[in-house]
């Protein structure tokens, strides 16, 4: 499997709403990011969908090498 691009060294700040699906780009390609856009057809990767269990913030992995997608783990400070 190709590796990802990392679209920035920082986790993105996202204010979710409860019971609402989103999908996460993993191939780090999205002119939307966090989310994805589409942009990995045909690359081998897909969007990783998850649905928020609570309105809050959360962070979302920027650098697509979270250990814990699609929330940030920190991974980006060792990049």
């Amino acid at each position: 499997m190709p590796q990802p691009e990392c679209p920035q060294k920082a986790p993105c700040k996202v204010d979710v709403e409860e019971g609402k699906t989103y999908y996460w780009c993993t191939c780090g390609k999205s002119a939307k990011q966090p989310f994805c856009d589409g942009t990995h057809r045909g690359s081998g990767f897909k969007s990783l969908s998850w649905t928020a269990q609570k309105s809050k913030t959360v962070y979302l992995c920027g650098c697509k090498a979270t250990k814990k997608a699609p929330f940030c783990d920190g991974t980006h400070s060792r990049l």
